[in-house]
């Protein structure tokens, strides 16, 4: 399988992005007792950590505000994927409760401040890129609110990640595609762990294995792009 963000490496030069191809899974209809305990650990601990720090002051959280804005998102209804979800925890609340393998991957963004994200490997068309919207693009909002249209492509321009039918999630890591989403029946998923600047990719991917095999069963084969290796190729049965 490959992945490309060498549209993007010469504005984002920063831009790093992990690669986990994860099979066998047997993703549980419900978030399992240990997992959830697991969960709510680390929901302490983000609010103990950043208890009295504003949402800009987060280092991974400015890095991706900054990089919204240099592809023209300024309003602020459009924030990353981690940003809305350190906010919520520290407002009290819980991670949402999805299916064991998003609520995995939620858990690993809140713990390193990366963004995440996963799609089912049986429903996308590779290779997939991170790149910028261009004509013809096609997306289905899978946050579409009811008796909203769902159907909702990108600007040109703006910074998507897409496979060769279509785009997998808008504004880089804001919101993701409902035709390739994670589901109890995933049984290969194809998951991205986003770094833009700080923080410790490595540990990230380690987490986010570790937990994967823990409490899914699964198997991970892992790669890593950036500027100096933008184009990424995961072979079946082989790290990169």
């Amino acid at each position: 399988m490959n992945l490309t963000i060498a549209d993007l490496a010469p504005r984002f030069p920063a831009f790093r992005v992990a690669v986990v191809v994860a099979e066998n899974l047997a993703i549980p209809g419900e978030r399992p007792p240990a997992l959830d305990d697991t969960i709510a650990e680390r929901e302490a601990a983000c609010r103990a950590r950043w208890e009295g720090t504003d949402l800009s002051a987060i280092p991974g959280i400015a890095a991706w505000r900054e990089a919204y804005k240099a592809f023209g998102i300024k309003r602020t209804s459009y924030r990353s994927s981690v940003e809305r979800l350190v906010k919520r925890v520290k407002a009290g609340e819980r991670l949402p409760a999805v299916n064991p393998l998003v609520d995995i991957y939620n858990a690993v963004s809140l713990t390193h401040v990366f963004c995440c994200g996963a799609d089912d490997l049986d429903r996308v068309a590779p290779p997939l890129a991170f790149r910028f919207a261009r004509e013809g693009d096609s997306f289905v909002d899978m946050g579409a609110e009811p008796g909203q249209s769902a159907d909702d492509p990108p600007k040109e321009g703006e910074v998507v990640y897409a496979d060769e039918r279509h785009v997998l999630c808008r504004r880089w890591n804001w919101r993701q595609d409902a035709r390739t989403g994670i589901t109890p029946e995933t049984r290969r998923a194809v998951i991205t762990i986003q770094a833009n600047g700080p923080g410790d990719l490595d540990a990230a991917v380690a987490d986010l294995t570790g937990l994967v095999a823990r409490h899914l069963g699964g198997t991970c084969r892992v790669g890593v792009a950036d500027a100096g290796r933008p184009i990424l190729s995961l072979k079946p049965g082989e790290p990169a």
